[in-house]
């Protein structure tokens, strides 16, 4: 049940990135930084796609993607498109990570701890998946604050 459910929210959300970024009518809006907003909508999908990467892709479905975590906030004026097309990626790799990983997966320990703790691997990813909804809903504002 949980692997389902996690599937089928996590494409559903990371559509929901897509067409947040696509809904961005000027590039230049979307690296945009001001008054006591810290990281512009473009380095929120960076980071998205850079953490589910590592933590899903690499950590759980052996991609052998490599995170450069600073770089997801540094790097700046990458086409939409690029995005759009890692954000697509992403979503194929969460996808087949979780369909290939056995239901008694879930329960196992997560191979990386959070945050200097051990927890199981459901408890990961549905921590995974909040972390995505925070920052979708951020990537919203800051689209609606900045068009």
């Amino acid at each position: 049940m949980i692997k389902e459910a996690l599937l089928e929210i996590f494409e559903r959300d990371l559509g929901k990135l897509k067409e947040e970024i696509s809904l961005y009518t000027d590039e230049n809006n979307l690296w945009k930084v001001e008054k006591q907003i810290s990281n512009s909508g473009g380095n929120l999908a960076l980071h998205l796609i850079g953490n589910l990467n590592h933590f899903i892709g690499a950590t759980l479905g052996n991609t052998g993607y490599v995170r450069e975590r600073d770089k997801e906030f540094s790097d700046k004026n990458i086409p939409i498109q690029k995005i759009l097309d890692n954000i697509d990626a992403t979503i194929i790799v969460v996808k087949n990570t979780l369909s290939n990983l056995p239901a008694e997966d879930f329960e196992k320990v997560f191979p990386l701890e959070k945050h200097g703790q051990i927890v199981k691997t459901d408890f990961m990813l549905l921590h995974l998946l909040a972390h995505l909804e925070y920052h979708l809903g951020q990537i919203n504002y800051h689209r609606r604050l900045t068009e």
